[in-house]
């Protein structure tokens, strides 16, 4: 059996979720950068959301894991710093499936746009930190729940 295509590796590296949110892909993150084959050795390189983010060592073995559980024998892993990873780079699919999950994905104007549990727009920023550093904590005086909110990186 040949290599396998580098639009399924991507196709699998987008079954991958985020280890902090479950809901989104690697891919759909924005944090996976190239991926291509160099002779008989796979070179994915990676952008973590942040410098020191926590889930970037859990992310490369969950990355490693999915390419050698379908036959990538040769992998190299890199990590991308240049350029920094923006929210920019979350697809359109991701941010849908965090404001589906109840987290409000970025805004340009750098604060959510509405309440994604109830679509409410009264809104007060409670803290600038959430369940994670690249999240604050919002609340919706409309429906008085409290939400996540992806800040804009």
């Amino acid at each position: 059996m040949g290599q396998p295509s580098v639009d399924t590796i991507w196709d699998w590296l987008d079954q991958v979720p985020d280890p902090e949110i479950p809901v989104i892909s690697l891919v759909d993150l924005g944090i996976i950068r190239d991926v291509k084959w160099e002779g008989d050795t796979l070179k994915v390189a990676v952008t973590p959301t942040y410098s020191g983010c926590p889930a970037t060592s859990i992310i490369n073995i969950d990355i490693e894991t999915a390419l050698r559980d379908r036959g990538i024998e040769k992998l190299t892993l890199t990590q991308q710093l240049s350029p920094p990873w923006t929210t920019d780079w979350l697809s359109d699919k991701g941010k849908a499936a965090l404001e589906k999950f109840g987290i409000a994905p970025p805004s340009p104007k750098g604060e959510p746009d509405r309440c994604p549990n109830c679509g409410g727009h009264d809104l007060e920023r409670t803290s600038q930190f959430g369940s994670t550093p690249c999240k604050a904590l919002w609340r919706c005086r409309d429906c008085l729940e409290p939400f996540d909110y992806f800040k804009c990186i």
